[in-house]
């Protein structure tokens, strides 16, 4: 099993996919432009390592699981599906 994941519980597509860092610097210029993300965040590996568009087009042709909406329209994954992908595919690591 992928290592880095939870036994059980939910993830986030960032999580998933990765996220970039942003500097505070980055964060103040997208602020003046009114572009997002306006806060500093820390980076996030991609356990996963396509983009969004890529992902999000797998949801759509069933290579990817579902994902489950809940309120406020976040969608998040089970961890479960996730391990099952990557027992799909082959790529579970000890």
């Amino acid at each position: 099993m992928h290592t880095n994941l939870p036994e059980t519980g939910y993830l986030r597509l960032s999580q998933i996919v990765g996220q970039s860092p942003v500097t505070e610097e980055q964060a103040a210029q997208n602020r003046k432009a009114g572009r997002r993300p306006v806060q500093p965040r820390p980076a996030i590996p991609a356990i996963i390592p396509v983009s969004r568009t890529t992902w999000w087009r797998g949801v759509k042709e069933g290579r990817f699981p579902p994902g489950v909406k809940l309120s406020g329209g976040i969608t998040v994954w089970r961890v479960e599906d996730i391990r099952k992908l990557f027992e799909r595919s082959g790529e579970a690591a000890a």
